[in-house]
């Protein structure tokens, strides 16, 4: 037995509903994209944080005490 499907007798936009998206819903996405790209193109200016040998060492002594 099948039953009844109901339709919309007026469109969903009629209803005085309107989304929009703010200014920075897509202003953020393409500034992002242009600063990884730029630094893809140019590497040399992306370089990693210098951080404390200690740190660094005690980093290696983690990873090597997971490795055992």
């Amino acid at each position: 037995m099948s039953g009844r499907t109901h339709t919309l007798s007026h469109p969903a936009t009629k209803g005085g509903v309107d989304i929009r998206l703010p200014w920075w819903a897509l202003a953020l996405p393409a500034l992002a994209f242009i600063v990884l790209l730029a630094l893809m193109l140019n590497p040399t200016d992306a370089h990693a944080a210098s951080g404390d040998p200690a740190i660094a060492h005690l980093f290696e002594r983690l990873q090597q005490l997971m490795t055992r």
